[in-house]
């Protein structure tokens, strides 16, 4: 038990520093879970990793797998628990402040200066999925699909199911 709340008070404060994601503070992880703690051995930890990046899913599974193999289902628990909790609830307050300040023009000036960051930004992603426009069919099927979600009712996951024939039968 004393080794699970260790666990879980060093992935929480970790969760803290994790700026770009927990893959972020990943140093660390290895530095206690491999060298202070010696719950994992190198090849267990790098193994970690690529499993949790090569599966679908978030890229934050790396830390459930690594606790998992250090300490079972408990320290699978304690590590997810401990890297998510402080983030998460830092997002649940600030979203119930700013949603009950929604009148104030501080918070409307800042969503409304976010908006276009927001934009750039997964249209920059969007760039880079489609491998920097080299590739005119996926171009245009990103440019469907994201009029589709923007114009219409269709699914987010009709289209992505659709992609994924396509991709199949080597139409892409």
């Amino acid at each position: 038990m004393d080794a699970l709340l260790s666990l879980f008070a060093h992935f929480l404060v970790l969760s803290l520093l994790a700026i770009g994601g927990a893959i972020t503070v990943a140093p660390d992880m290895h530095r206690v879970l491999v060298e202070q703690l010696l719950l994992l051995t190198d090849a267990q930890f790098n193994a970690s990793i690529a499993i949790a990046q090569a599966s679908p899913g978030p890229n934050v599974l790396f830390v459930a797998v690594m606790g998992y193999q250090a300490a079972g289902l408990g320290g699978a628990a304690a590590t997810m628990l401990g890297i998510m909790l402080p983030s998460t609830t830092l997002a649940l307050v600030v979203a119930r402040w700013s949603h009950a300040r929604a009148h104030l023009l501080a918070v409307r000036a800042f969503k409304a200066g976010m908006a276009p960051i927001v934009i750039a930004l997964m249209f920059a992603t969007a760039w880079i999925l489609i491998g920097g426009g080299g590739n005119p069919r996926l171009a245009l099927l990103a440019l469907v699909c994201a009029l589709l979600v923007w114009r219409t009712r269709v699914h987010l996951l009709a289209l992505i199911v659709l992609g994924a024939v396509l991709g199949a039968m080597g139409a892409l």
